[in-house]
């Protein structure tokens, strides 16, 4: 008999399945993102539109993990350490959110590199990746949670995914 940690309904679920379905996961967010912003008429920031950019590659490097499932602890590690550092920068936003006047607003002082490579990527695809909106300002709140709130427990569910694909590899 096999020892596994897992639930006896998911321990023989393929590595690929999981990477299909953390693919489809990130990107849906994406586009559920791009959908909002168009619905609702958001204007994205640029911590916002770096948040998309990192649930797309999340996105792609969990297809890259179902293509390859071989070097599965490689994707899950990259894919681990992507959505920490969103999760990082979705907590700033969100306490950025929360006390707006403690400090610089986006775009108000010189850009940083994150704010560098939005500006950068919004002329290049303005209609996915252009910033026009500030970081502090909370446009859309569901169930009392701003979106850069929600992000932040995407982010940290996406890293808790990540490190039981790196375990399951």
């Amino acid at each position: 008999m096999r020892q596994n940690s897992y639930p006896l309904i998911f321990a023989d679920v393929p590595l690929r399945a999981w990477f299909a379905a953390l693919a489809l996961g990130a990107l849906g967010v994406a586009v559920a993102g791009l959908e909002l912003q168009a619905l609702f008429r958001l204007a994205p920031c640029p911590f916002c539109i770096f948040q998309r950019l990192l649930y797309m590659v999340i996105g792609v490097l969990a297809l890259g993990g179902f293509i390859l499932p071989a070097a599965g602890m490689f994707w899950s590690g990259v894919i681990g350490l992507l959505a920490m550092g969103g999760a990082v920068i979705a907590g700033y936003q969100s306490w950025m959110q929360a006390f707006p006047g403690l400090v610089n607003e986006c775009g108000m002082s010189d850009p940083n590199a994150i704010e560098r490579l939005v500006d950068w990527l919004g002329m290049l695809w303005p209609s996915l990746f252009l910033a026009t909106g500030f970081c502090s300002s909370k446009e859309w709140v569901f169930l009392g949670l701003s979106i850069a709130n929600w992000s932040f427990w995407l982010f940290a569910a996406i890293a808790a995914y990540a490190l039981m694909l790196f375990k399951k590899s």
